[in-house]
C-alpha cells in the first residue's frame, strides 16, 4: 500500500465519522466527486492548483470561492487542509476510500456493468437486485457502454468479475477446447 493511499484512507476515515456525526454521508460522497472532477478533470484548475509560485492562500481563496456554495463545512474543511499540506494529489484515493468505508458502513456495494448499450432504468434495476441478492448488498450500478463485449454483461463489485458476456464466454470455450487437446 502506498503512502498516499495510506494518508488518503486516515483523512477518509476522519471525513466519514464527521458526517456521520452530522448525518450527511451520501451528501458528502457527492460533494468529494465534485471536489476530484474540479481538482483532477479541470485543467486549468489542476494547473492552478500545482503551480509553485501560486501561494497556498490563494489556491485557497480561489478554491474557497469555486466551491463555496457546493461543499458542507465538513468537505470544505477537509479540503483546506489537504490544500494547505500540499496533498490535493489524494483527491481520488480519498473519494475512493471514502464509498468503501461508507459501503461496509451502510451495506452498499457499486457495481460497474458493462454492457453493449445504455442499460435502461428497469434494466439497471434487475441487475442491481440480482447480483444485490448475491453479495448480500444493496448495489449501485454505473453502466459503462462495451462494445467488444457482442452481447451479455460484465459486472465488476469491488474486486470480483461476473462475465456473463458473449466475449467471454466464446474465450473460456476456446480455452476449454485448447486445454482437451492438450491432453
Amino acid at each position: 500500500m502506498s503512502r498516499d493511499t495510506v494518508v488518503a484512507k486516515r483523512y477518509a476515515k476522519a471525513l466519514y465519522s464527521a458526517a456521520v456525526e452530522k448525518g450527511i454521508t451520501l451528501e458528502v460522497e457527492e460533494q468529494l466527486k465534485a471536489v476530484v472532477e474540479v481538482l483532477h478533470f479541470d485543467q486549468e484548475v489542476k494547473r492552478f492548483i500545482l503551480a509553485p509560485r501560486i501561494s497556498q492562500s490563494d489556491k485557497l481563496n480561489v478554491l474557497r470561492t469555486a466551491l463555496q456554495d457546493k461543499l458542507s463545512p465538513t468537505v470544505m474543511n477537509t479540503v483546506e487542509l489537504l490544500v494547505e499540506r500540499g496533498r490535493t494529489d489524494i483527491f481520488a484515493d480519498l473519494l475512493d476510500t471514502y464509498i468503501k468505508i461508507e459501503g461496509d458502513a451502510l451495506g452498499i456495494g457499486d457495481a460497474t456493468v458493462y454492457s453493449t448499450y445504455v442499460l435502461s432504468e428497469e434494466e439497471q434495476a434487475k441487475v442491481a437486485a440480482e447480483f444485490g441478492q448475491l453479495v448480500k448488498r444493496t448495489i449501485r450500478i454505473t453502466n459503462v457502454v462495451d462494445t467488444s463485449l457482442l452481447g451479455g454483461l460484465k459486472v465488476v463489485i469491488g474486486d470480483t468479475l461476473y462475465d456473463g458476456s458473449l466475449s467471454g464466454k466464446l474465450t473460456r470455450l476456446e480455452k476449454s477446447f485448447n486445454d482437451k487437446h492438450r491432453r
